[in-house]
């Protein structure tokens, strides 16, 4: 015959046993639904990432090619989107600007430490001007002058 305390202690180490494998099980469970979490926020961080860059890429200026030559295209204006403009043409607005009123190029070449004397200098500035105002960043009087637009 089997010995009554050895069967209670055996009863009783499989009840401790049986209440572990519970809780591992519990633990387990909740593992792996926090891991299935994980992945969907990393495939979401990813998906956002990329849409950003995609917005981005889309709205920063692209260089392009004019007469076999890259050049630098200057994005139209849109309300509510940031923009980055290349650098030069960051300050020119910037002169713009800050001037009292409507400007002529030579003006703003002046701002800008050009020698405005020289035409072959100026007329580059003046084609900068002009494609701000096609653009949609500035606008142009019908005397030649340039100011903001708002």
């Amino acid at each position: 015959m089997l010995d009554p305390e050895l069967l209670e202690r055996i009863t009783a180490r499989r009840a401790d046993l049986d209440e572990f494998e519970e809780r591992l099980a519990k633990q387990l469970a909740e593992v792996r639904a926090e891991r299935d979490e994980v992945a969907v926020a990393e495939w979401l961080l990813e998906r956002m990432s990329e849409q950003l860059a995609d917005e981005q890429a889309s709205s920063a200026p692209a260089p392009g090619q004019v007469g076999g030559r890259t050049v630098m295209l200057i994005p139209h204006r849109t309300s509510g989107a940031e923009i980055t403009l290349p650098p030069d043409y960051q300050r020119i607005l910037a002169v713009v600007r800050r001037a009292a009123g409507p400007v002529m190029a030579r003006q703003v070449g002046d701002a800008l430490g050009i020698d405005v004397s020289v035409r072959a200098k100026l007329e580059p500035l003046r084609g900068k001007l002009v494609r701000l105002v096609d653009r949609g960043w500035l606008s142009k009087l019908p005397d030649g002058r340039f100011t903001t637009r708002l």
